[in-house]
């Protein structure tokens, strides 16, 4: 039988932090989580749609244990205080889903100078990991579901010489790496708790072809020209609802037999109920992990500290 909401373990007891909680499959992950007992932290850039996404779960599940962290991954110093704010508030957290992402946009600079796409779909998420990391390891089996794309697949791998595509940029070109980058990461940390044996796990998840406001946002920005319009076209009128296309990254985040180094995806690519696929050699794949990893630590100035322990 296909695996949906209703084979989510009980989950009373556990901290899950979701980023992109106030729409889409953010959103969606966030109701199901907390229609599980999680206490969610639903972690936003803009307060009010983080609010109003709070009031729409309430109306499902009025006991839902909710908070708002503000968080605007376009900016390290507002990732580093989300994390701190999260952190003091809970020493131990069970679920980081890194979910938020930005698509196919016009070519831009984070507040810290970086590719627009890059810095928030995964340095930004990088940061976030790495200060959660504490309260994740404090938990014990905690997982860490980084969100990919089947865009990854057309993705070059980070460039060490020119990380922010300097006069090399392309709004899809720029998302296929962004989203290559998230997958190798999420492969990249797996390994480094293995290393250590440690028992927190990192799982990649993708939503397949889901309609959400990614889409209508691409197009509405305008930088990716007429494929934006057609994108939303698409998705429109044969996308999964966000509910179905959430299923994939809350198996990975929840499902009792999802080993940590998994990928978690439709089960036609984009369509379909959420199925385990298998992690497919590429020639390089070690390398790229390893130039993400140097890449990373360079620009944001932060490392993975795995509290002691060796590799």
């Amino acid at each position: 039988m296909a695996w949906t909401v209703s084979d989510i373990p009980d989950l009373s007891g556990r901290v899950a932090v979701v980023t992109g909680a106030n729409s889409g499959v953010g959103l969606e992950s966030a109701r199901a989580l907390a229609g599980a007992g999680a206490h969610v932290v639903m972690a936003v850039r803009d307060p009010q749609k983080g609010r109003d996404a709070r009031d729409d779960i309430l109306a499902g599940h009025p006991d839902a244990s909710l908070e708002i962290a503000d968080l605007d991954l376009a900016s390290l110093d507002s990732v580093r205080q989300a994390a701190a704010a999260i952190a003091r508030r809970h020493p131990a957290v069970d679920i980081l889903m890194n979910n938020a992402g930005v698509m196919a946009t016009p070519e831009r600079r984070t507040a810290d100078g970086f590719e627009w796409q890059f810095g928030v779909n995964h340095l930004g998420h990088w940061v976030l990991t790495a200060r959660l990391l504490p309260a994740l390891l404090a938990a014990g089996d905690a997982r860490v579901v980084s969100v990919t794309s089947t865009a990854r697949h057309f993705g070059r791998r980070v460039d060490a010489e020119n990380p922010t595509m300097e006069g090399d940029y392309n709004p899809w070109a720029a998302y296929g790496r962004s989203k290559r980058a998230i997958y190798h990461f999420a492969l990249g940390l797996q390994c480094e708790f293995a290393a250590r044996r440690l028992a927190a796990r990192s799982l990649a998840a993708h939503p397949g072809l889901t309609y959400t406001n990614l889409q209508v946002r691409t197009a509405e920005e305008g930088g990716a020209g007429r494929s934006g319009d057609a994108a939303v076209w698409v998705a429109a009128r044969t996308g999964m609802r966000p509910a179905r296309g959430a299923l994939p990254q809350l198996r990975a985040a929840t499902d009792p037999e999802a080993a940590g180094g998994r990928l978690y995806t439709p089960r036609f690519a984009n369509f379909g109920a959420p199925v385990r696929r298998p992690i497919l050699s590429r020639l390089g794949l070690e390398r790229s992990i390893t130039t993400l990893w140097e890449v990373s630590e360079r620009l944001t100035g932060e490392c993975l500290d795995f509290g002691g322990t060796d590799a």
